[in-house]
């Protein structure tokens, strides 16, 4: 299956400057569709009414973390198979092991280039 570069990207940050550098890598990998979030709330509302491709959420934001966004996810029946890479500052187990079990496709430590980035993209959605 090969990578569909056009496709709509929701990237969710509560840190601007975060969703700027995001934004900045996919558009270096050739992806220009991107939306952006603020929160797991707001991101979920645009992922129920939009058509999203790909998922990219940090973990740690308020009120809603990026885990309880994708468990969310996992739970709609529309979105449930939605490719969902998580973005996180914390590298321990626990946290690993708990994004799996609620269904991350792939999961990407702090700090990170455009390189790493689609490298995780394209083991979720097939080389390009």
């Amino acid at each position: 299956m090969s990578m569909d570069k056009s496709m709509n990207v929701l990237i969710v940050d509560d840190y601007k400057t975060m969703l700027r550098i995001i934004r900045n890598l996919l558009k270096q990998i050739d992806f220009n569709n991107v939306e952006e979030a603020m929160d797991g709330g707001e991101a979920l509302s645009k992922l129920r009414v939009g058509n999203y491709g790909l998922v990219i959420s940090d973990w740690n934001m308020q009120p809603m973390t990026g885990l309880e966004l994708l468990t969310e996810v996992r739970k709609d029946t529309r979105l449930k198979t939605l490719p969902f890479i998580m973005i996180t500052a914390e590298s321990k187990t626990e946290n690993v092991v708990a994004a799996k079990q609620a269904g991350v496709s792939n999961y990407i430590v702090k700090p990170f280039n455009a390189e790493t980035l689609k490298g995780k993209i394209e083991k979720v959605l097939g080389n390009a």
